[in-house]
């Protein structure tokens, strides 16, 4: 589509990022699919955007004939319902806005068609969290491209992916339960800000960057219908839960943290387990991370470092500063990479440890080459953000993804 140079002129466009986050305590379970209401609350860490993020340009011009999207350079179907959802509640929004509020404010090209570009700087569906950071950034985008204010968006970015809401905040958000049923109770909001907890570390190790094989959303409808144990959970366990976490946090009281992380992280696999037919979304790497984990811990007598699993074999290491060296070169010793340097090692530099023999003999693994195909090294991080630089917008001024975006 070549733009003449006048209609070039009507092309708004606006950059976002935001960042993925990492549930401490799981949201897994809908007691309204449509609205995406979950059974129980949830919380999590929103990690650090210079390691982990989407980037979302969305542009709109009286000239685009429909709405299009492109996902990490190919062309999506846009009339997915939950796209839409998120696409017809900012409109309204905007229009409400328009029509009440400011009636001054420019959203004139609230009717006009709008182009999306999205990409991640990591794996797609792998369990880590790219929905949640890619419906947070597109709702986010689209409110500073409409002038839709903040607080209106945690509901509508539930309503793309429930962990969504999530990342609409830094440092510790709790997703709320609510108790109304058109679920306007049911909304994000931060705990504690990425700064509150200075010292905490966090690495993922990727041991499989591949799609997994049950999707979040057709593996919660089945344990919704199967699982006694999700029941349960959702019942008694997490209320308690919630407080517990919330507290230890503003202790910032790392043992506690780390073994409630650890249990929560377990209960969620256990459910997948209790569902039938089964789902297993951990793999022999996977549980092999968490025999080095508790190896680690049981050898200094306390918890120093906590994984959790999301929907995906991928661990998400939570550890302080003060042991983050030793133990980084623990899982070199265990887990032999393929590669060196930048491409095993991502993200936030880390000094190098020396081990000590009597540590790998009590930690008693056999070394695992290759089994970790590389870690990304973060820390808690704020919420979305606009990208000023109109250089880094992922579409041109002809309104379709530049070169450098799309993929073979």
């Amino acid at each position: 589509m070549n733009m003449p140079e006048n209609d070039k002129q009507s092309l708004s466009m606006v950059t976002c990022t935001a960042p993925v986050n990492i549930a401490v305590i799981k949201y897994w379970g809908k007691r309204d699919e449509d609205l995406i209401l979950p059974m129980n609350s949830s919380l999590s860490l929103t990690l650090h955007q210079d390691q982990l993020k989407t980037t979302t340009t969305v542009a709109c011009s009286r000239n685009f004939q429909q709405d299009r999207i492109w996902l990490n350079g190919k062309e999506e179907d846009i009339s997915n319902p939950r796209l839409q959802s998120c696409l017809q509640e900012i409109r309204r929004f905007s229009r409400k806005r328009q029509n009440t509020v400011d009636s001054t404010s420019d959203v004139s090209g609230v009717s006009h068609k709008v182009h999306i570009c999205s990409v991640n700087n990591f794996p797609t569906a792998a369990g880590l969290a790219s929905s949640a950071s890619g419906y947070a950034c597109l709702v986010y985008t689209l409110s500073q491209l409409f002038g839709v204010e903040s607080e209106q968006l945690s509901a509508v970015a539930r309503q793309g992916s429930g962990s969504a809401c999530r990342s609409l905040y830094g440092g510790f958000v709790q997703w709320k339960l609510g108790e109304q049923l058109d679920g306007k109770d049911s909304l994000a909001e931060q705990v504690e800000s990425e700064s509150y907890w200075p010292e905490l570390r966090v690495l993922t190790l990727v041991v499989s960057a591949e799609q997994k094989s049950v999707g979040s959303t057709s593996g919660m409808h089945t344990s919704v219908e199967t699982s006694q144990l999700l029941k349960y959970r959702a019942d008694v366990v997490v209320p308690s839960r919630m407080e517990e976490m919330i507290r230890v946090i503003r202790e910032r009281d790392f043992p506690a943290f780390g073994e409630l992380t650890m249990k929560d992280s377990n209960q969620f696999h256990a459910i997948c387990l209790d569902t039938y037919p089964p789902i297993f979304y951990l793999n022999n790497m996977s549980h092999r991370i968490i025999s080095l984990v508790h190896r680690y811990n049981q050898y200094y007598g306390e918890t120093r470092v906590a994984y959790t699993f999301d929907a995906g074999p991928n661990a998400v290491i939570y550890t302080l500063q003060d042991h983050l060296s030793e133990f980084v070169q623990v899982v070199r010793h265990f887990f032999p990479p393929e590669v060196s340097g930048e491409e095993f090692f991502k993200g936030l530099p880390v000094c190098s440890a020396d081990l000590s023999e009597e540590l790998k003999k009590d930690i008693n693994m056999e070394p695992t080459p290759k089994g970790i195909r590389y870690i990304i090294s973060t820390k808690a991080g704020p919420g979305p953000c606009v990208v000023k630089d109109p250089n880094h917008h992922l579409l041109g001024a002809d309104g379709l993804p530049k070169k450098s975006v799309i993929s073979d």
